[in-house]
């Protein structure tokens, strides 16, 4: 039994629907190829097509026998088919009125039966046909196969939608389709054949973030709805998947240059108007990436696309190019995070050095600075200068100061029951000020350890200060009155303001190593550096030159009053057994 259908729908509403599933210009799939060629076997001919009826054309989305994808659809027998929803059949092209002037008649076809493709809903697609290179009579058994085999084309496509390959908040095929027509590529072009693919991200996180706050999902899911006219309207006209809440990808035609491909997009983006709720989201960006069909998987392609509109925020125009370079250091820095959490669990790997401090008048070290260090059992030393700004952007920073004021309290422990008092030095970040439980953790280890509060001086830096002035200024009292002396590092280098720093709880400044460098050549520094120490102490702290290299700085930070120094002038990081023979020989001489 024919599948029901009104002859008089409009044609506009069967091309809509058509245009809905996104069928038009598709890669081949191996799903509808594999029922083209049953069509053929069983009908015993020569040809058989999955034909769409597009509003001037009949395109193929699975074919048998066929060198062309689209014919004319003026005079095509699918398109009779697509009008009426009705299967036809035509014994002898060249006999019926019709079509003896079709194309295919004059491309020496005689035979044709076709079967109509109806959604659901009513709307015809076009037809599952056969065609005979001679004329044949048409049995109720032709018709039966056929009609079972239209109906098993249908049945595809409303599996790819029932199997989530169509989002259902923008219609568009979603990140599962892009990735299946993506491997599909493989199937009509020569390997290694290189394309283009670009992600249009319409927001940042941050963006999207700030527009489900204050408006909903629901207010989303408009916007969403209506950017799909403009992205339809992306240059070349290609198939647009929604891959990501706002996030849209499509794939170049085949030869497109990156230049003038790049050009037309930075083009859309300009010409982008943000209607209605949009104006919330500002921030399109478009990524662009180079692959290469049958080698590239789809999933990298698109982590690639992601990547490169994840940069494009960075850049003035909007727009990037994959870079494997940058993609690299993405890589390498969750490769870090990773081995970073593995490392703290086991311990083997991470140990800490500390580096003196020494009284500029007496020349006397009373104080070091623990610093943490990192051999990887692959990789050997890892720079801290790579790890720790990374480790302190996640959820390891809490855990990783952690192990450090352990390890550090134990030595400040081990060394007092050798007869050394040193005070330790400690860099914390700014998110171990906003834990609820930091002076707590603190105190319970000094007193485990059974070491008086100001053995211990932790660091901050005054970004880390100001991220959240009041929960910094609270953490640090509490500390303070406790006797854990504060020091602010990298002074000079932050954006706070003096009348904040009158108001910490800070024993001593510690002035960044870029200015003390720069004192021995440039008047001007040398001046700002004494300006610094001179303000320091007028607020009551202690100073501290980090970075002195040379006996020449030493001497004009002791000029400038200057209380103590550290740097490879006196020595760099060591190992508590290399400190002690620092601090013999220092004894001894």
């Amino acid at each position: 039994m024919n599948s029901p259908y009104d002859p008089h729908l409009a044609e506009a509403g069967r091309l809509e629907a058509l245009r809905q599933l996104d069928l038009l210009d598709t890669a081949p799939s191996e799903a509808y190829d594999r029922i083209t060629r049953m069509a053929a076997q069983l009908l015993r001919l020569p040809i058989a097509a999955v034909s769409l009826t597009d509003a001037d054309r009949q395109w193929f989305k699975s074919k048998v026998g066929v060198e062309h994808s689209e014919i004319p659809r003026m005079k095509a027998p699918c398109a009779a088919v697509a009008v009426n929803g009705k299967m036809l059949a035509v014994p002898d092209l060249l006999e019926d009125e019709c079509f003896r002037d079709s194309l295919l008649a004059r491309s020496g076809i005689r035979f044709y039966l076709g079967a109509p493709l109806v959604t659901k809903a009513g709307h015809c697609l076009g037809a599952m046909c056969v065609l005979g290179l001679e004329p044949r009579a048409v049995s109720d058994a032709d018709r039966a196969a056929l009609e079972d085999l239209a109906a098993m084309v249908m049945a595809q496509i409303e599996l790819q939608h029932a199997l989530g390959r169509v989002d259902p908040v923008s219609g568009l095929p979603n990140r599962h389709q892009f990735v299946s027509d993506v491997r599909d590529l493989a199937l009509i072009e020569p390997a290694g054949e290189a394309r283009l693919a670009a992600l249009v991200s319409l927001a940042s996180p941050e963006e999207l973030s700030d527009a489900m706050r204050v408006m909903g999902s629901a207010h989303l899911d408009e916007i969403v709805r209506a950017a799909v006219p403009a992205l339809r309207r992306l240059p070349g006209g290609a198939k647009v998947y929604h891959v990501g809440t706002a996030q849209f990808a499509f794939v170049a035609a085949p030869g497109a240059s990156l230049v003038r491909f790049s050009g037309s997009l930075l083009a859309w983006l300009g010409d982008r108007a943000p209607a209605g709720d949009a104006r919330f989201i500002t921030t399109a960006t478009v990524g662009l990436a180079r692959f290469h069909v049958g080698q590239d998987a789809p999933l990298d392609v698109l982590r690639n696309l992601h990547s490169a509109a994840h940069d494009a925020l960075g850049a003035e125009s909007g727009l990037r190019v994959y870079s494997p370079e940058q993609d690299a250091a993405y890589r390498r820095r969750f490769w870090l995070i990773g081995e970073f959490g593995r490392a703290l669990q086991e311990q083997s790997e991470l140990h800490l050095v500390y580096q003196p401090k020494v009284d500029l008048q007496g020349g006397a070290c009373h104080g070091v600075e623990a610093l943490l260090r990192w051999n990887h059992a692959d990789e050997g030393f890892i720079s801290p200068g790579e790890f720790i700004p990374i480790v302190e952007s996640t959820s390891l920073a809490r855990a990783t100061t952690q192990w450090v004021l352990d390890a550090a309290m134990r030595q400040v422990a081990a060394w007092r029951d050798q007869g050394v008092m040193l005070q330790v030095a400690v860099n914390v970040s700014a998110v171990n000020l906003e834990e609820a439980d930091f002076c707590e953790r603190v105190l319970d280890g000094l007193q485990h350890h059974a070491l008086d509060p100001g053995s211990l001086a932790l660091e901050l830096t005054e970004s880390a200060l100001m991220r959240k002035p009041k929960a910094a200024q609270d953490t640090m009292a509490r500390l303070e009155k406790a006797g854990v002396k504060i020091a602010i590092d990298d002074f000079g280098t932050g954006y706070s303001s003096l009348a904040y720093l009158q108001e910490m709880p800070a024993d001593v400044v510690k002035i960044d190593q870029s200015f003390v460098r720069g004192i021995e050549t440039d008047e001007r520094t040398l001046s700002l550096v004494t300006a610094m120490i001179k303000l320091s102490h007028d607020l009551g702290h202690r100073v501290v030159g980090e970075g002195v290299e040379t006996e020449g700085a030493a001497q004009l930070l002791r000029a400038a009053g200057c209380d103590e120094a550290q740097g490879y002038w006196y020595g760099k990081p060591m190992t508590p057994e290399a400190l002690a023979g620092w601090l013999a020989s220092r004894a001894a001489g």
